[in-house]
């Protein structure tokens, strides 16, 4: 075995969009992908559906399916992840915030 150490050779200290080099409009979208994805695969496993049941509940067919569960959304849009949410009984909320220390914030909350 050698001396070396297995040591990463980026650390994220902000959002790993931002390192990414996502624009915000970009990241935005990825981070609520994201917060669907996880709400999907919560009520997955909560339930216990198979791929087959899945297919059968959400209308769609295995590869889909299959590339839901591991994650592999770049293709899907927020609209058919919201879709397939519908689909297993989830609501949807939408907050949207002023970002903390932006120059806009800071005039909205003059005005």
């Amino acid at each position: 075995m050698s001396g070396k150490t297995n040591r990463p050779s980026h650390i994220t200290t902000t959002d790993v969009f931002d390192d990414l080099k996502f624009s915000e409009a970009e990241a935005s979208a990825w981070k609520i992908k994201a917060k669907i994805l996880a709400a999907l695969l919560e009520r997955i496993r909560r339930q216990n559906y198979s791929q087959a049941r899945l297919a059968e509940i959400l209308d769609e067919y295995q590869p889909n399916i299959s590339n839901l569960l591991n994650g592999k959304i770049s293709k899907m849009s927020i609209e058919k992840l919201l879709a397939y949410a519908h689909r297993l009984n989830l609501n949807a909320d939408i907050i949207l915030k002023i970002k903390p220390g932006s120059v806009r914030s800071k005039k909205a909350q003059i005005a």
